[in-house]
């Protein structure tokens, strides 16, 4: 390896793309090459990597509730746990439970999010509301994905949650699409 400095780093979402397999062939050889070339670069990905094993933990063990992409939910798959994944169509409903076998529930909200700038996400369950404020999302996706807390859920009792995508610009928001989660508390858990 070489000096501990580097004169043209690779960028973060280049060692991003690495880490998560997403490069084309030419380009993992050239991020490779240089990262094991290069102690700076080699320094970057470990944080990257540390980080992200952070990150795995706390959603393998429900700490928070996240927007999380495809690559994460396939990475949790390879790892052995089990995702219960919900799609939702925009503006739709499905009716969900938590198993006692799942680790992690996964819901998949189709929106069009084509030059839309900020987005924020609103859930209501009961008399509560949270807002979650400037949620990353990819515009070309065509639905944002989340990880809800699972101990939350598991203790949720039936009842509808209903979650809303909206879209923020100059202090003016409008409704990109509303989604109803008809949860229903598993029959192991008690029922309500």
């Amino acid at each position: 390896m070489n000096a501990l400095f580097c004169p043209s780093p690779l960028e973060w979402h280049t060692l991003l793309e690495y880490w998560l397999g997403e490069l084309d062939p030419a380009s993992e050889v050239r991020t490779e090459e240089h990262y094991l070339d290069c102690a700076t670069c080699s320094g970057r990905l470990e944080q990257l990597t540390a980080l992200a094993r952070e990150v795995h933990a706390v959603t393998r063990e429900s700490g928070v509730t996240v927007i999380v992409n495809d690559q994460f939910v396939r990475r949790l798959t390879e790892d052995g746990l089990h995702v219960r994944e919900y799609r939702v169509p925009l503006n739709g409903s499905v009716n969900c439970t938590v198993a006692p076998e799942d680790d992690v529930v996964v819901a998949r909200l189709e929106v069009p999010l084509k030059e839309v700038k900020r987005v924020d996400m609103v859930y209501t369950a009961g008399q509560h509301e949270m807002r979650q404020e400037d949620i990353p999302f990819i515009p070309d996706s065509g639905a944002v994905v989340f990880s809800s807390r699972i101990d939350a859920l598991r203790t949720l009792p039936s009842s509808a949650v209903r979650v809303r995508l909206l879209s923020v610009d100059n202090g003016s928001e409008r409704t990109l699409g509303e989604y109803t989660f008809n949860h229903t508390r598993h029959a192991s858990r008690g029922s309500e």
